[in-house]
């Protein structure tokens, strides 16, 4: 994979910090108490709140392979960025970047605690995609791929792709049938193996559009094999065969490694990205 000068503006590297939870209420906090009293409001939800809050500090410096890891990241966040900018002007549409997370362990999301072995995943309620960077070789190689560039390339263009899911009102609308309380467990988790499916298919279609978008290409030989290897290593079939020795259809959640791989190509070849209607294709 070709590097390019392009760094984007929406990375934020929490590796090298730690969490932890301080408590006690200050004289500010006791002040703002006060005046949410004598104005006849309730203080105990403010006083509650400043009981006890995380923070995050420096504990080390950041290795050279890691400040490098840094760069690579932003550097794709940027092609995402730029990429999707593209795409959503060409439908009249604007597009609003997501922002990276980068940390180590664990961390807090907009979706609650963040932790190494939830693997990378996006959060609508703060629109962040939040990854362990050793969910890579830790993990991703354990499956069955090796953890290239463009095998975090893909990872990251599969999460961002469940932004753009956010941003067209698809996550919206599957969170709507699973508060509804009309849908069976098994229909919940053929609508999630769709909305994963789809992110495939927006990671090829980023591929693709971000390869012509960059003078001269970034993508060289192997790197689309190394994404579709990535994206074979994390299919619900694999995963299942490897953790547990027998695969459960029922419990897919993010489709087979056969589905994953073939909607991430589709979306390499398509033309058009209304091409990933992957609902109709999987909903029965």
């Amino acid at each position: 994979m070709k590097w390019t000068n392009e760094r984007g503006g929406n990375v934020e590297d929490r590796r090298g910090m730690s969490r932890r939870t301080v408590g006690g209420i200050g004289i500010g906090t006791l002040l703002i108490a006060a005046v949410i009293y004598f104005m006849g409001g309730d203080p105990r939800g403010i006083l509650e709140q400043s009981q006890s809050q995380t923070v995050q500090t420096q504990e080390r410096e950041l290795s050279q392979q890691e400040k490098e890891t840094g760069e690579l990241v932003q550097m794709l966040d940027a092609w995402n960025t730029k990429t999707w900018e593209q795409i959503f002007m060409e439908k009249g549409a604007q597009y609003r970047p997501a922002k990276i997370v980068m940390f180590s362990e664990a961390t807090q999301s907009g979706c609650g605690s963040a932790q190494t072995s939830m693997g990378p995943f996006y959060c609508p309620a703060d629109e962040t995609i939040y990854v362990d960077m050793s969910f890579f070789s830790q993990v991703l190689t354990r499956f069955g791929a090796e953890t290239t560039q463009f095998a975090i390339a893909y990872v990251l263009a599969h999460e961002n792709g469940h932004h753009v899911q956010h941003l067209m009102g698809t996550l919206g609308q599957q969170e709507q049938m699973r508060r509804s309380g009309r849908y069976s467990e098994e229909q919940l988790n053929q609508v999630s193996v769709a909305v994963e499916l789809q992110a495939d298919f927006y990671a090829g279609y980023w591929a693709k559009r971000n390869n012509e978008r960059v003078q001269g290409g970034v993508l060289e030989p192997g790197d689309i094999e190394s994404a579709v290897q990535a994206a074979a290593a994390v299919g619900d079939d694999n995963i299942q065969k490897r953790t547990q020795g027998y695969v459960n259809q029922e419990a897919f959640t993010h489709g087979t490694s056969k589905q994953r791989v073939d909607w991430f190509v589709k979306g390499y070849k398509a033309s058009d990205i209304n091409e990933g209607d992957t609902f109709n294709a999987v909903l029965r």
